[in-house]
């Protein structure tokens, strides 16, 4: 028997967080028809601590990865929320990372590989996905990253 979406959170040591309400006057996930849209996602961890700065200005390319890894928990943790079950989940379609750069920093792609590895780890080829990384200059409340999906369900 195949292993769950549950199971290999557990086997990987994650506990999904309790989804983090919306910090303005938005929803954090509208479902239509199979797709779920879930909002921006921002690095913090489940004891509610917020990964913050700027990469090329103090904050180096792995602790990037691990802030965009973090976005993808949060993610799936709000896809749960909207589901109930994340096994209904048919394949992410697309991820948008933002990553809070410096002018000269050029490495968002390798950055925004801690969400997209997650989620390949995690989904396999349901996992795959079409995607963005963009550099900009701020993010609210200084987060490191914040990532926005498109994800399909059953």
């Amino acid at each position: 028997m195949s292993q769950t979406v549950e199971q290999k959170l557990a086997e990987l040591g994650i506990t999904l967080p309790t989804p983090v309400a919306p910090l303005a006057n938005y929803v954090p996930v509208v479902r239509t028809g199979n797709l779920l849209m879930v909002s921006g996602q921002v690095s913090i961890d489940g004891s509610g601590k917020l990964m913050t700065g700027k990469l090329g200005g103090g904050v180096d390319i792995e602790t990037g990865r691990a802030a965009a890894r973090l976005c993808a928990i949060n993610i799936l943790a709000q896809v749960k929320a909207a589901v109930g079950d994340l096994d209904k989940v048919v394949r992410v379609v697309k991820l948008v990372g933002f990553v809070n750069s410096t002018p000269d920093f050029v490495d968002q792609p390798k950055v925004v590989n801690g969400c997209s590895d997650f989620f390949v780890e995690v989904l396999g080829d349901k996992g795959r996905h079409a995607r963005s990384a963009v550099g900009i200059a701020a993010l609210p409340f200084d987060a490191a990253v914040e990532v926005e999906a498109i994800i399909e369900v059953a």
